[in-house]
Order: C-alpha cells, then structure tokens, then sequence
C-alpha cells in the first residue's frame, strides 16, 4: 500500500521518516500483520492483544498526542513505492523524559528489507535530532540479548553496554536477559555519525 503524508523528511535517496498518526493506520496493520511472528519475539509490544486494526488507530493517536505533549518522537520508516510515493517499513521512536533531559531509542524494520542500513540511518537521524534540536543530554537503547543485530546498531552507533537486566524479557522458550546501552550528547557528537548531516 502506497502512503501519502503531508511531511516526509528524506534520509538518503531510498527512504524517508513520515510521522506516525491515524492517517497510517491501515498500512502501519498490515506491516504489523506480515511481521507478526518477528515481531512478538523480538518487541512484543507492538502486537500485545487485542491486535486488531481499531487497536492500531487508537495506539497512533495516542502517541500523535504524545508527541504533542513532547514526550514522544514517532516517525514511521517508508521507502519508495514502485508504484510512487512511499510504502512503510517499519517504526521508530524516541521515548523523552524531559525532565531528565534522556529518552531511549526503539525500532524495528520489516523482515525483508533488514541488512540494507535503513534502522542505522533512522536511528542516527533520530540521535541527531535528541542531541540537537531537543538538547538532550542521554539516549538508552535496550534489547534482547539474543536480538544480535540491534545490539551490533548499538554498538555500530557508539552506545555503550551499561549493564544487563536477567532474564526479564518473556521469549516462546521462557525468558532472555535485557541488554541496556547508554549514548551521551557528547560521544555522539565526537563519532562520525554525529557529524552527518541529516535533513529533518
């Protein structure tokens, strides 16, 4: 399904961050449906029950709200659509405590477009943006353990392993330890993603 949004903020020629509202409810399911079985692993909250389409549109207007009240920045991933325009691809988001001036990093893509860089390229565009324009001081990621491919983002962006949580993410087989990784505004501005520049 082809997805027109009134704002696209392009990174690189082959993908694009849209935000994440209503108007994408019904691509954002069906990417959800194709990736259901990934994706209740891997972050289960993304399809907890009821998972239903009403379900999905009430969750993006939650977080539209969310980001209005500047605690969220939900942007959806899209890439070209053969037919024109963009077509989804997956999600991401900064969760903000401004307080705190932190906020911790999630993501997923859909299964078949992993290992082309679009996570890396999103989430370095959304490190940009939290240590620029917001002037946030911290930025966590967590994982699963097991999930060797965000953690070698992690790793590839610079965070630093701060620690491990046992055993507290449920998986189909029992339970997987949570890895946390830690970014300071200043070890990301001294990489050279830091110095990318990213049109927002």
């Amino acid at each position: 399904m082809s997805v027109a949004s009134l704002f696209t903020a392009p990174v690189g020629d082959d993908m694009a961050l849209i935000p994440r509202g209503p108007a994408i409810a019904e691509a954002l399911h069906e990417l959800i449906e194709a990736n259901y079985e990934r994706l209740s692993r891997w972050n289960p909250a993304v399809v907890a029950e009821p998972f239903a389409l009403e379900e999905t549109r009430a969750r993006l207007e939650r977080q539209a709200v969310a980001w209005l009240a500047g605690s969220l920045l939900p942007v959806a991933i899209a890439v070209p659509h053969e037919s024109g325009g963009w077509r989804l691809a997956g999600t991401a988001a900064l969760s903000i405590d401004a307080g705190s001036r932190s906020a911790e990093v999630g993501y997923w893509i859909d299964g078949g477009l992993e290992g082309r860089g679009l996570v890396t390229r999103t989430v370095s565009a959304l490190l940009d943006h939290a240590f620029g324009p917001l002037g946030l001081h911290r930025v966590a990621l967590a994982t699963y353990a097991a999930n060797h491919r965000s953690r070698a983002l992690a790793e590839r962006l610079g965070f630093t392993r701060e620690g491990v949580l046992r055993q507290v993410n449920p998986t189909p087989d029992g339970f997987d330890d949570e890895v946390i990784y830690g970014l300071l505004a200043d070890e990301w501005r001294g990489t050279a993603g830091g110095d990318q520049e990213v049109r927002h």
